[in-house]
């Protein structure tokens, strides 16, 4: 949590701070740098610094495209998290078209543990329940593109000062990171649980 909570609160804080968007990626940068060392060092999974360094580099890209286009401060500062906002809308597209057309994404993880990829679609209580818990996966997103969209739309617009707009959004990014995922995650667990479902008796016969 750490990974993607850190670097983004730091960006957020140095840019109204100094508003330089420069020293703003260099100091996220910089944190999740040190984060990668800790693990490292740790010897334990390196996997979120290196999706938080991925991030990072892909609002550095988005910043970058503002400024060349001419954009202010404000519009690169703002330019940084629309990739987020896109990711999202784009994520929760896609699962809830698996769900849509009958063959929900947690379905294919469901085969990878049984054993066969596309077994579980004969079932059709395990179909029903793949797709619940995939619509819980698709609920996240919605939330965080409701929730941050219309606020990086009005910071664009200046229906909301731009500044505001950055705090807001980075805020946002970070309470409804991870929290909002292991929330659904542990959703999904409870629906998992409430009974012994075919997808336990199917694991317990392999």
């Amino acid at each position: 949590m750490a990974e993607a909570a850190l670097p983004t609160l730091l960006f957020t804080v140095t840019w109204l701070s100094l508003g330089e968007m420069r020293t703003a990626i260099t100091v996220s940068v910089g944190a999740a740098l040190v984060l990668l060392l800790v693990r490292i060092v740790q010897r334990s999974t390196v996997q979120f610094v290196v999706n938080a360094l991925v991030g990072i580099g892909i609002g550095w890209y988005f910043a970058h495209r503002a400024a060349e286009a001419g954009g202010s401060a404000q519009d690169q500062a703002l330019a940084y998290f629309l990739p987020g906002i896109l990711y999202n809308g784009g994520y929760a597209i896609v699962l809830a078209a698996t769900c849509l057309v009958g063959w929900p994404l947690v379905g294919f993880m469901v085969g990878s543990i049984t054993g066969d990829p596309t077994a579980w679609h004969k079932d059709r209580q395990v179909v029903r329940l793949c797709s619940r818990l995939t619509w819980l996966l698709v609920l996240p997103c919605v939330v965080r593109v409701v929730t941050q969209g219309p606020v990086w739309l009005g910071g664009s617009s200046g229906s909301i000062d731009p500044d505001t707009a950055v705090a807001v959004l980075g805020i946002l990014k970070i309470a409804l990171g991870w929290p909002l995922q292991l929330a659904a995650l542990g959703s999904m667990v409870w629906l998992l649980a409430r009974n012994r479902t075919p997808v336990a008796s199917e694991v317990g016969a392999v």
